[in-house]
C-alpha cells in the first residue's frame, strides 16, 4: 500500500487539494490494497477522485467503464490537464481509426494510466460454424496491458431497478474475466438496497467493502408545483429565470420535442439557453456543453442524456418540466445543483396525467419491466403528492433516517399543513395487513379498508373477512398518507423485490400491542382541472384577480353563459400577474385565442388599464412572457382535416393515433382558444335533439367536467340510445360548445 503521505502529496500535486473529502482517503487505500470496493456517494461528493488518484499511483492502467461519451471527454481533458498529454484516453464510437491508433500507442507504451471505455466497447462475441459463441477483447491491444483495477462508474445502470438500466452493463463481468481479473470499484450516486445488492451480484463482488455517504444535501431546496398546462409551466419557468438573472440552471424534459420547444421559448424571452438531447449531432452537443461550462449560456434544456459527470459546481437551479420516472433519477438530476455547497433550487412540475403517459409508454415492455416501472412511478407519485418533509421522504427512500420533522428548506416545511390524528387509521391498516397475510400492495389494501369491491378482492374472497370495509367511515383521503407515513415511521415496509407488497415491521407489531398517538399530514391535492387554489404560480395581484372574477361573473349573467366559458380561472390569474392592456397581449394569456379575445376581451383590457393607472402600477415587462408559435404539425394537420370535414376515425388513422388520443389533441386545440366546426361529424353520429340536450347541459352547468356531465345525463342517454350510446358524446359536444360560446366559432 502506498504510504499515507504519498496520497496527500499526489492529491496536492495533481488535484490542488490539501485534504480528502469524506471517505475518499479510506476508499483509495482499500482499492490500492487490492480489495473490491462499492462506493455510494451523492453527486458532488467526489466519486471521480476515488479512481482518478489511485490510477496515477498504481502499477499498470486503470479501466473506467462509463456510459456517456460526454463524461469521458470531460474527464479525460481534466486528467490530461493535470500532467502530461496521454495520461488519460477514451475508447468509444466517436473515434476514427487514426484516433484509436494514437490511443493504442500511448496505452502499449505505458504512458496511459486511465482509460475510459463504453461497456459495449470492451468485448465482441463471435459464433463459429457450429454456433458456439466465443468472447474476444474488442481492442486486442488491451490483452497485453497490465490492468491496475476496473472502475464501474454509474454502476446503478447494471440493475433493472436502477433509474437508467443499460443491458450492455450486464456484460461487464464477462469482460473482466476475459481481460484478466483485477480489483473492481463500483461507484454510483443513487442506489436503494435492492440496487446495491444487484450491483454487487452482477459484478461478482459480493464481499466488496462498502462506503456509503449520507444522501442529505442540506443546501438543496425541494419544491413540487402543480402542472396545469404547457403555457403555464413555460410562464413560471421564464419568470423564475428572469427573477434570478445570470444564474446557471438545467431544465429536464422527458421528450426531445419538449426540449426544443422550451429552449425556443427561453430564447424568445432573451434568456441564454440551448437544447441538449441525443438526437443532436455530437459536435452540437459538445459545443452546447462547453458553452454551459464556460458560461456562454446560462440554461441547458435537456433530456436525461445531459449531466452525468458534468463538473460544474455552481448550477443554481434544476427544474423538472415533467415528473421523473423514478426517485433515483430525480435525486441524481437534482444533485447537479449546488455542488459547491451554495444555493441549489430544485423545482419539479407534477400532473397525474404525466404519470398516466409514462405508464402508457410501458405497455409494450415485458411484464417484469412493467411491474418494476410501475413501482418506481408509485414512489415518485408518493413524493410529489406528500405533505411530509421532502428531504425526509427522499432520504427514507434511500434507506437513511432523517430525524428532524422540519428541514426548513422544502416547500412542505416552509408551508406546513396542520397535522391530524391518524391513530385509528393506522390501527385499521395494520390489522388489515395482518388479515391479508401481508401479501398485497398498497392499492389493494386501501380498497380493502374502504370496502371497495374489485375483481381481485372478489376472487380472493377477501370481502368475507371481518376487516373488509373497517375504514369505510373514515375520510378516503387518509389511507395513502397514513400508509406512506407509516413506512417513514418504520411501522410498515415495502418488499420491493416482491411486487411492492406491504409488510408489518417489528416496530409495527409493537405498536399494535401498545398503540401510541400517530399524527399525520394529509397529501396535497393535485387537480387535473385548473383552479385558483391549485395553480402552480402565485397571483401577484390578488385584488385585481378578484375584480376580474367579478367582471367575468357580471358578464356571464348578462350573456347567460357559464363563467368558465368567458375565461378560466387560470387565465384570470395570468392577467392579474402580467397586466395585459392590449388585445395582442391578452392573446398571450393561456386559454385566450383570437376569437375569445375579440368577443370578451375589451372590458377586461379596459379594467386592467384603469386599475394600473389608478394604482400607479408599472407593468412588469420583464415578467410578461413571450411565447413562440407552436411547432405542432399534428395539431395543424388536425385543424386542416376538420376544415375538410374528414371523419375523426379517418383523421386518427392517418396520424397513427388512437381515437381517444385524437380527442385529447382536439381538446387541447379548443382549450388553447381555437374554435373548431365539428357539426358535420356530430350530426353523422347523433340526432339533433340529443346534441341539443347535452349542449344545453353545458350552457347551464357551472363546470365543463365530463364526469359531472355523465353523472347528470349518462343514464338517461344510455336508456334512450341503447347500443348507440357512447360517453364520447359529452366530449364532442363540449368541443362544439366551447368552440361556439368561448372561442367565437359561429
Amino acid at each position: 500500500m502506498t504510504k499515507e503521505n504519498d496520497l496527500h502529496k499526489t492529491l496536492k500535486r495533481y488535484f490542488g487539494f490539501d485534504r480528502f473529502k469524506g471517505d475518499q482517503e479510506q476508499i483509495i487505500q482499500t482499492l490500492m490494497a487490492g480489495k473490491d470496493v462499492f462506493v455510494l456517494m451523492p453527486t458532488g461528493g467526489g466519486k471521480s477522485l476515488c479512481y482518478q488518484l489511485p490510477s496515477l499511483l498504481m502499477d499498470g492502467m486503470a479501466i473506467v467503464i462509463s456510459p456517456l461519451i460526454a463524461l469521458m471527454k470531460n474527464q479525460v481533458d481534466f486528467i490530461n490537464g493535470l500532467g502530461e498529454e496521454g495520461l488519460a484516453h477514451y475508447l468509444n464510437s466517436s473515434l476514427n481509426k487514426s484516433d484509436i491508433d494514437r490511443v493504442k500507442d500511448d496505452v502499449v507504451s505505458g504512458r496511459t494510466k486511465l482509460l475510459y471505455v463504453a461497456p459495449e466497447s470492451l468485448l465482441r462475441e463471435e459464433k463459429d460454424a457450429n454456433g458456439v459463441v466465443t468472447r474476444k477483447v474488442k481492442f486486442g491491444f488491451l490483452s497485453d496491458v497490465k490492468i491496475s483495477f476496473y472502475a464501474v462508474d454509474e454502476a446503478h445502470c447494471i440493475s433493472e431497478w436502477g433509474h437508467d438500466f443499460r443491458p450492455e452493463y450486464c456484460n461487464i463481468r464477462k469482460a473482466v474475466d476475459t481481460l484478466g481479473r483485477a480489483p473492481i470499484i463500483a461507484l454510483t450516486a443513487t442506489a436503494t438496497d435492492k440496487v446495491r445488492t444487484d450491483i454487487k451480484k452482477m459484478l461478482g463482488i459480493p464481499d466488496a467493502i462498502e462506503f456509503k455517504s449520507s444522501f442529505n444535501r442540506p443546501n438543496l431546496y425541494y419544491e413540487v408545483r402543480q402542472k396545469l398546462s404547457d403555457n403555464d409551466t413555460n410562464n413560471q419557468i421564464v419568470r423564475y429565470i428572469k427573477q434570478n438573472p445570470g444564474k446557471s440552471g438545467i431544465i429536464y424534459c422527458l421528450s426531445r420535442k419538449k426540449v426544443e420547444e422550451l429552449a425556443e421559448v427561453l430564447k424568445a424571452n432573451n434568456i441564454k439557453a440551448a437544447p441538449y438531447h441525443a438526437g443532436l449531432d455530437t459536435a452540437t452537443r459538445t459545443q452546447t456543453q462547453d458553452d454551459f461550462l464556460m458560461e456562454r449560456i446560462d440554461v441547458i434544456v435537456a433530456t436525461i442524456a445531459f449531466g452525468m459527470g458534468i463538473d460544474k459546481p455552481d448550477v443554481r437551479f434544476v427544474i423538472h418540466y415533467d415528473i421523473p420516472k423514478s426517485l433515483e433519477g430525480y435525486y441524481q438530476e437534482t444533485g447537479r445543483a449546488g455542488r459547491d455547497g451554495g444555493e441549489g433550487v430544485c423545482i419539479a412540475f407534477y400532473a397525474r396525467k404525466d404519470l398516466q403517459k409514462l405508464e402508457k409508454f410501458m405497455e409494450n415492455k415485458p411484464v417484469a419491466e412493467q411491474d418494476i416501472g410501475r413501482q418506481l412511478l408509485a414512489e415518485t407519485q408518493a413524493y410529489a403528492e406528500t405533505s411530509v418533509c421532502r428531504r425526509k421522504m427522499l432520504l427514507n427512500y434511500f434507506g437513511e433516517d432523517y430525524t428532524q420533522d422540519n428541514c426548513h428548506n422544502c416547500d412542505n416545511c416552509l408551508h406546513p399543513k396542520e397535522k391530524r390524528d391518524g391513530t385509528e387509521a393506522l390501527r385499521i391498516v395494520l390489522e388489515a395487513l395482518d388479515a391479508l397475510k401481508e401479501n398485497f400492495h398498497q392499492n389493494y389494501v386501501t380498497d380493502f379498508v374502504r370496502g371497495h369491491m374489485n375483481p381481485d378482492i372478489a376472487s380472493h374472497k377477501h370481502d368475507k373477512l371481518e376487516e373488509f370495509g373497517s375504514g369505510k367511515d373514515l375520510d378516503d383521503r387518509l389511507w395513502n398518507p397514513v400508509i406512506r407515513q407509516a413506512i417513514i415511521s418504520g411501522y410498515i415496509r415495502k418488499d420491493v423485490e416482491n411486487y411492492g407488497l406491504l409488510k408489518i415491521t417489528a416496530a409495527g407489531r409493537r405498536w399494535m400491542e401498545n398503540p401510541q398517538q400517530f399524527m399525520i399530514v394529509e397529501d396535497r391535492e393535485f387537480s387535473d382541472v385548473p383552479d385558483e387554489e391549485s395553480a402552480g404560480g402565485s397571483v401577484l395581484d390578488p385584488e385585481l384577480f378578484e375584480m376580474l372574477k367579478g367582471l367575468r361573473n357580471d358578464m356571464a349573467r348578462k350573456m347567460k353563459l357559464p363563467a368558465y366559458v368567458i375565461f378560466f380561472d387560470h387565465s384570470l390569474e395570468q392577467m392579474a400577474t402580467t397586466y395585459p392592456i392590449t388585445q395582442e397581449e391578452l392573446m398571450q394569456i393561456q386559454g385566450v385565442g383570437e376569437g375569445k379575445a375579440r368577443r370578451f376581451g375589451k372590458e377586461f383590457i379596459k379594467l386592467i388599464a384603469k386599475y394600473c393607472e389608478e394604482n400607479d402600477i408599472e407593468r412588469p415587462e420583464e415578467l410578461r412572457v413571450k411565447t413562440v408559435p407552436k411547432k405542432s404539425a399534428m395539431k395543424v394537420r388536425i385543424i386542416q382535416d376538420i376544415d375538410k370535414k374528414m371523419m375523426f376515425e379517418d383523421i386518427a388513422q392517418s396520424l397513427g393515433l388512437e381515437y381517444d388520443e385524437l380527442l385529447d389533441n382536439i381538446d387541447a386545440i379548443v382549450y388553447s382558444g381555437t374554435g373548431l366546426d365539428i357539426d358535420y361529424y356530430l350530426e353523422e353520429l347523433y340526432d339533433d335533439d340529443i346534441i341539443d340536450e347535452v349542449y344545453d347541459y353545458f350552457m347551464e352547468s357551472d363546470t365543463d367536467d365530463i364526469d359531472a356531465a355523465i353523472d347528470e345525463l349518462g343514464d338517461r342517454l344510455s336508456d334512450e340510445l341503447g347500443d348507440d350510446y357512447d360517453e364520447n358524446i359529452f366530449r364532442l359536444v363540449r368541443v362544439k360548445f366551447l368552440s361556439e360560446q368561448a372561442n367565437g366559432n359561429r
